[in-house]
């Protein structure tokens, strides 16, 4: 299931600056979890396995099924919304999971991928939002009155974003020294801009869900866009300092107001429809 990944001289020395003991390996096959049988024959690779295991008191009642189980004592290595390129510390020496779809991923995208899993691997970052949020991931769930699901995605999002804060200084400087990852990470920021003004109106028509709308402008944290309201208040170092408070924070402050405005337009609705259909042309 897994053959050591034999990397370029570019990525090899983003390898060595950031992250020199860790191990790439190809996947020979599309995961969102490996199961843990198979996580096990990672052993063959590195030192040692060190499984994480995490309270189960910082899940709320209704926590998806994929997050109780990578809580629990199961060898848990990738979960959904992973990407292409997955990252892990619970191995030693660390590891970087290349899955199969990266077959179909444009090469100068997929060394930019891999040399961003390397510079994640040398922060101090935990390797998933759960160790992120800890015991604040039930307070997130608390203040989001969406589904567990959503609640998940907006998590995963805002760990990306607070991530993200904190290597893009490292993508910016690789404009001289690495200027093929320099283009690849600017290029797929480019692919998010465009849509990134028309997210809040998205979201209040109904056409994004505020879980895909949060998933996106996450994305361009890392991309150094600038983002609209309410999400650019994520793009701040207190955001990186506070980390898991700051978000729980973003997210109450942000429903309230949305609870505000909708029961505003509810009102002016209900006294004025001819305004409301003016608007929309």
């Amino acid at each position: 299931m897994f053959d050591r990944r034999e990397l370029s001289s570019t990525v090899a020395a983003v390898r060595d600056a950031h992250a020199p003991d860790a191990v790439a390996l190809d996947v020979g096959t599309d995961f969102e979890t490996i199961p843990p049988a198979a996580a096990e024959d990672l052993g063959l690779f590195v030192d040692g396995l060190d499984p994480a295991i995490y309270p189960a008191e910082w899940l709320p009642p209704d926590a998806p099924d994929a997050l109780v189980r990578y809580a629990g004592s199961d060898f848990t290595i990738g979960m959904p919304g992973d990407g292409t390129v997955v990252w892990s510390r619970q191995t030693d020496p660390p590891i970087v999971l290349v899955k199969k779809r990266a077959e179909g991923t444009p090469d100068d995208f997929l060394e930019f991928l891999l040399a961003e899993a390397f510079v994640q691997v040398g922060t101090d970052a935990p390797e998933h939002f759960l160790p992120f949020f800890d015991g604040a991931y039930r307070e997130l769930d608390a203040v989001v009155p969406l589904s567990p699901a959503d609640v998940y995605q907006i998590a995963a999002a805002l760990y990306d974003a607070w991530l993200g804060l904190q290597t893009r200084e490292t993508f910016r400087e690789w404009e001289e020294a690495r200027p093929a990852l320099y283009d690849a990470w600017a290029d797929a920021g480019e692919r998010l801009r465009g849509r990134l003004s028309t997210l809040p109106r998205a979201v209040a028509r109904g056409g994004t869900s505020f879980a895909e709308a949060t998933e996106y402008a996450c994305s361009a944290v890392k991309h150094d866009l600038d983002l609209p309201a309410p999400f650019a208040a994520l793009d701040t170092r207190a955001f990186v300092e506070h980390g898991p408070d700051y978000g729980v924070q973003w997210a109450e402050k942000t429903f309230e107001k949305l609870d505000a405005a909708g029961d505003a337009s509810g009102d002016d609705a209900r006294g004025n429809g001819a305004d409301e259909d003016a608007a929309d042309e």
